[in-house]
């Protein structure tokens, strides 16, 4: 993984965190998570005139994407509604590039080196190991555990799909852009049909932080999807997932969560990893 990819990638990460962190303070995640998905439509909208149509073969990708990230965002809202932001987000986002590596290994044939795979385990251990941070109370929690290994593996799947899928089209930007078209239509359905005549007051109140979660987010995905063009998957995963480190920080300085010994040691360990990633071959 070259330099250049590599702290791209740590750029995404600081991305993926803050989005997150303005999704998890929502007191009404669905109706942000539909103004969100507006907001990434409407910029998409925007821009996919200046890029080419992605070539048929990539199509299959953006409609399965566009299915699983739905279920992406329903898990997360129950993730959140059961658990907080320093143990629902390390347990998805820690378990994710570990299922990313067995499936690019099954599905495309994609095997990490010793040291690259072992730097893998580390960050997704470093991030999964922040679960414990509430001692017993963290692992007695089975609603929010369950909700965030299932939104692990809507990643994981989205991931895979889409990381294939945009190498199979003309660029990443083509394939981002035209995916997130259609990418958030259900989930904006699923709020207008549950929340009805609430969305529109809702809008007043959150558009701001829907539509710049949703920019921010389409920027991030939009740079882990060039990466994933540039250098495995599994590897480009897992130094996304350090967003862990940053959503440390944004929990501490700005939702007041507690800083402790046992995060500093999860983040440690997390760091190491990805160190040791990118000096892998």
């Amino acid at each position: 993984m070259s330099v250049g990819v590599f702290f791209a990638i740590l750029g995404a990460a600081i991305l993926h965190a803050i989005w997150n962190a303005l999704v998890k303070v929502s007191a009404d995640r669905l109706s942000l998570m539909a103004i969100f998905n507006a907001g990434t439509f409407l910029i998409a909208l925007a821009f996919v005139p200046f890029v080419d149509i992605p070539p048929a073969v990539a199509w299959p990708h953006i409609l399965a994407s566009t299915f699983i990230h739905t279920g992406y965002f329903l898990f997360l809202i129950l993730s959140y509604r059961y658990g907080d932001l320093s143990h629902v987000y390390p347990l998805s986002r820690g378990t994710a590039p570990l299922i990313v590596a067995l499936l690019a290994f099954i599905f495309i044939g994609e095997a990490l080196s010793g040291q690259a795979l072992l730097a893998v385990f580390l960050i997704s251990m470093g991030i999964m190991s922040m679960v414990l941070i509430k001692g017993a109370e963290g692992v007695r929690q089975p609603k929010a555990i369950a909700a965030a290994l299932a939104t692990a593996g809507f990643i994981a799947c989205y991931t895979m799909i889409d990381g294939t899928g945009a190498r199979l089209s003309t660029s990443a930007s083509s394939y981002i852009l035209w995916l997130n078209i259609f990418n958030g239509l259900p989930i904006i359905v699923i709020a207008l049909i549950a929340r009805r005549g609430q969305i529109r007051s809702q809008f007043g109140k959150l558009w701001k932080a829907g539509f710049l979660s949703g920019g921010v987010s389409l920027l991030a995905y939009w740079i882990v999807l060039w990466a994933a063009t540039q250098a495995p998957l599994a590897m480009v995963a897992a130094v996304r997932e350090t967003s862990m480190v940053f959503a440390i920080l944004f929990g501490v300085f700005f939702l007041k969560e507690r800083l402790d010994l046992r995060r500093l040691f999860s983040a440690f360990v997390t760091l190491s990893g990805t160190v040791l990633l990118k000096f892998s071959r």
